[in-house]
């Protein structure tokens, strides 16, 4: 039987959250159910799918529900917590639905904007303002969504964006702004956002493995029900939102018992979490896709790959954190456990996705503060992005979907429209050409990487020796 409620929801949208996947539905979702469990909430999410393909119908077919599972060791011991989030009234599929959509975002009683739609998610691209039809952007939506409130004269909402880039609130209100610019919208709406929207900026750490495939039928036996959105995430969690306390008086996660910190500069937490956690995971997952592995605890446990992320977190990244020493040896050595957790099944490939643009957040700040400290390049960072570009030599078909392919095994390759055509159109370059023509690539970098001293020569080295040798016997020789 699937899991369905035994009545209807009673509780008002309190907030909508732009994006379904795994992450958020095991981070805000779950702050929001215990929020509400405790009395100190007293509302429901929205879910909206912002791109055109998602897990809206699944979302619905199960009236919102689905079973969380916690699972890690914490203090030695093995702990798993397992609870079914009754918070989400519902999933609105932003390219069918976008009037129902309006009108869920135009409610007097909606307060808080979530979102997590990738690294890439928050950008600004020239388009136009399409009245009755959804738009492009993430950012662009919410101008056209936010403008029907302003019309109605309804109080402005607090945006809580999620996405893992730097400053991802002032970024999205920077964003809004400049499409309110663009549409000509009445110099009265820059004033609403300005004086009556509030954005935070954030900083998100939980891993999550997202929908236990190979256990799923077990768990479904034991649950008494039939669930398609089981979701399974760390014991781990921790929520910093850079803004005034009192912006949060209606959202009380400190009171209710949750790992967060409110603050007023996230600057410090952010670099510690960005470079050693993700950026551990974005320098090194490729590579490990690549050597035939599926499963972040199997790179640890592999004698040759989890030498090399260990070596990357305390060679190369440990140097480039402004913290003290004490501090960020507990960081990366708690890190380490997280990564090694028996229970997380995180996905490689669920990690790969937008590397892109992950790499250039993630892993590049490090590599280029490396660079600048000891004057020379840090080379299993480096050989990471040898291993990103070994990883997409694609071919993409009529549909869009990508592929790679190594030792006769075929990927799937997920990112933007344009990352994938590029690199689908260059894939028959030998490796020297292939490399230049990536890092001289501005859109991707924000910078021509042909002009960093050596980066071009030392990646096109890399990248030869894995496609010549494949990726272990390249790692072999750079240890050696």
């Amino acid at each position: 039987m699937l899991l369905k409620r035994t009545a209807p929801v009673a509780l008002p949208t309190r907030a909508i959250q732009f994006g379904e996947g795994n992450f958020l539905r095991a981070f805000i979702d779950w702050m929001l159910n215990g929020m509400n469990q405790q009395g100190k909430f007293n509302g429901s999410v929205t879910l909206v799918q912002p791109q055109p393909r998602g897990m809206a119908e699944a979302i619905n077919a199960q009236e919102g529900l689905y079973t969380l599972l916690l699972r890690g060791v914490s203090n030695g011991k093995v702990v798993e917590k397992r609870e079914i989030i009754e918070v989400v009234a519902g999933c609105i599929d932003a390219y069918t639905q976008w009037e129902a959509l309006q009108k869920e975002f135009s409610k007097p009683t909606v307060k808080f904007i979530f979102s997590n739609t990738t690294e890439a998610g928050i950008e600004y691209k020239e388009e136009a303002y399409t009245p009755g039809k959804t738009q492009t952007t993430f950012p662009a939506k919410l101008t056209a969504l936010v403008f029907e409130r302003f019309k109605q004269h309804l109080p402005g909402v607090t945006f809580i964006p999620c996405e893992l880039i730097e400053h991802n609130g002032k970024t999205l209100k920077k964003c809004i702004l400049q499409y309110a610019k663009l549409w000509k919208l009445p110099t009265e709406f820059a004033g609403y956002i300005e004086q009556e929207c509030v954005f935070v900026d954030t900083l998100v750490d939980r891993i999550v493995a997202g929908y236990p495939r190979a256990e799923a039928a077990e768990m479904e036996k034991s649950f008494g029900y039939e669930d398609k959105l089981i979701d399974c995430g760390e014991i781990f969690h921790f929520f910093v939102l850079e803004c005034a306390p009192d912006a949060l008086k209606e959202l009380p996660l400190a009171e209710c018992g949750f790992n967060v910190c409110i603050t007023d500069d996230l600057t410090p937490y952010r670099t510690r979490k960005v470079r050693f956690l993700n950026g551990a995971h974005t320098a090194n997952v490729l590579a490990a896709i690549l050597g035939g592995l599926k499963q972040v605890d199997e790179m640890m446990n592999d004698p040759l790959f989890g030498k090399i992320v260990r070596r990357s977190i305390y060679d190369e990244i440990f140097p480039t954190v402004a913290l003290p020493d004490a501090e960020k040896k507990f960081f990366a050595d708690s890190i380490v456990e997280r990564f090694l957790n028996p229970f997380a099944h995180h996905q490689l490939l669920s990690i790969s996705l937008n590397s892109v643009s992950k790499y250039k957040v993630r892993v590049l700040p490090t590599l280029l503060d490396y660079l600048k400290m000891k004057g020379e390049l840090p080379k299993f960072l480096t050989f990471a992005l040898a291993a990103l570009l070994r990883f997409y030599r694609i071919e993409v078909d009529r549909e869009g979907k990508a592929t790679g392919c190594v030792d006769g095994k075929n990927y799937p390759v997920s990112d933007s429209p344009e990352v994938l055509a590029f690199f689908a159109r260059n894939r028959g370059l030998a490796a020297g050409e292939f490399t230049r023509s990536a890092l001289a690539n501005q859109d991707f970098w924000e910078m021509d990487l042909t002009s960093v001293p050596l980066l071009a020569e030392t990646v096109s080295r890399h990248l030869e020796n894995i496609e010549k040798h494949g990726v272990r016997q390249a790692l072999k020789d750079l240890l050696q």
